[in-house]
């Protein structure tokens, strides 16, 4: 039993489901962005939603091409790939926390 393919195999529906879901509802989608929700409707409207939804939307697709060719390396050569698998989405999922919500959608402000 590979454990590792497992791992990284359970994520690629799920990462994958959460994309296609903000490129289907767009700006609607961003109401489940976490600290975006929590603004105001008028700090809302000062942002461009649908870039936010892109956003989210190809860091998803990413995430789950990640976990597919994590999945597919830990089941064909060695069960390390799902560890890199890993370490490589933990690094691209923490470049994008930010602590401050104002700080985290500066690049989305509408000008």
């Amino acid at each position: 039993m590979n454990i590792g393919f497992y791992m990284c195999i359970i994520l690629v529906p799920v990462f994958f489901t959460i994309g296609l879901l903000f490129g289907i509802f767009k700006d609607k989608a961003t109401k489940f962005v976490s600290g975006f929700n929590s603004l105001s409707e008028k700090e809302q409207n000062l942002y461009d939603k649908v870039a936010i939804s892109q956003d989210i939307r190809n860091s998803c697709f990413i995430w789950t091409s990640v976990m597919l060719i994590g999945a597919l390396g830990s089941l064909f050569l060695t069960s390390y790939f799902a560890i890199i698998a890993y370490v490589v989405w933990g690094i691209l999922f923490f470049k994008d926390i930010h602590f401050d919500v104002h700080k985290a959608f500066d690049k989305y402000l509408i000008k």
